[in-house]
């Protein structure tokens, strides 16, 4: 069997592709897949230094934002990886961007709504409100407000990646997400 490595920016991101991955019924050690977090895009060139070029050590794949895409693409064309210069060679790669981040795709997914539901099924729309309320908050989006909310803290980001997830409609999961979790598993 092939080892498939999921380089991923963050422990959010780590979580919600493993929690969608168990939403599917997808178990990803018995298919040969382990999800990394990196700490952070910059680490992506050291990361894929370390683990060669292709045939020399796992497949690999990842998931990151499109603020970071540079990076990626980066450290993809030093390894040999092949050509990166569009979204569609870095999905052939197996690389998916979220734009702009996993918690915008998420929001999106879900509606506003269902997002404030499930920040009140957490205990937090007090505490959200309350954000609203701030002077810098006021005016934006409420899908901004909530982006922002879900960073604002730390940890927020990791437990709110497993709850929206689990609220997601399959058919509606974030196509970076459904798009690495396939690559990754060969579906």
């Amino acid at each position: 069997m092939n080892h498939t490595v999921v380089v991923v920016e963050g422990m959010s991101d780590k979580v919600a592709l493993e929690t969608l991955a168990q939403r599917h019924a997808v178990d990803l050690d018995r298919e040969g897949v382990t999800v990394v977090a990196i700490g952070g895009a910059q680490a992506i060139g050291s990361f894929v230094e370390r683990h060669g070029p292709p045939g020399d050590g796992p497949r690999l794949s990842g998931l990151c934002d499109v603020g970071e895409e540079r990076h990626f693409r980066r450290a993809l064309e030093r390894a040999g990886l092949g050509p990166s210069s569009t979204r569609d060679e870095l999905e052939r790669l197996g690389f998916f961007v979220c734009v702009a981040d996993l918690e915008d795709e998420l929001i999106r997914a879900l509606g506003t709504r269902t997002v404030e539901d499930v920040v009140e099924a957490q205990g937090e729309l007090s505490s959200f409100r309350t954000f609203q309320r701030q002077p810098a908050q006021r005016t934006r989006p409420l899908d901004a407000q909530l982006r922002r909310f879900l960073g604002t803290h730390s940890g927020r980001k990791r437990r709110y990646a497993r709850e929206l997830v689990d609220a997601l409609d399959l058919d509606r999961a974030p196509r970076p997400l459904t798009g690495v979790l396939a690559y990754a598993t060969g579906r």
